[in-house]
């Protein structure tokens, strides 16, 4: 089983996309809009929710709510690194 790095950090960006920085210092770029037509993540589509996003506190992923999260594995291997 691979292991994945921890969550330093994220940033909602515009277009529903997420700036993830990792603890080993990578930083990738997460679209969204392909789990917008999903649920839970239907109700991302609300601007001011998708804006509070934040890192799990022990940084195995991201949260907006209880409801609401994406592991660091589907982060990191969806993610596209940043500048590329």
């Amino acid at each position: 089983m691979m292991k994945y790095p921890k969550i330093k950090s994220v940033e909602p960006l515009s277009g529903k996309r997420l700036k993830v920085e990792f603890a080993n210092g990578a930083i990738r770029i997460y679209d969204c809009r392909p789990l917008l037509s999903q649920s839970p993540f239907l109700r991302l589509k609300n601007e001011s929710l998708f804006r509070e996003v934040r890192p799990d506190k022990h940084g195995y992923g991201v949260v907006w709510s209880e409801d609401i999260d994406l592991v660091e594995s589907e982060l990191w291997i969806h993610g596209v690194a940043e500048g590329k």
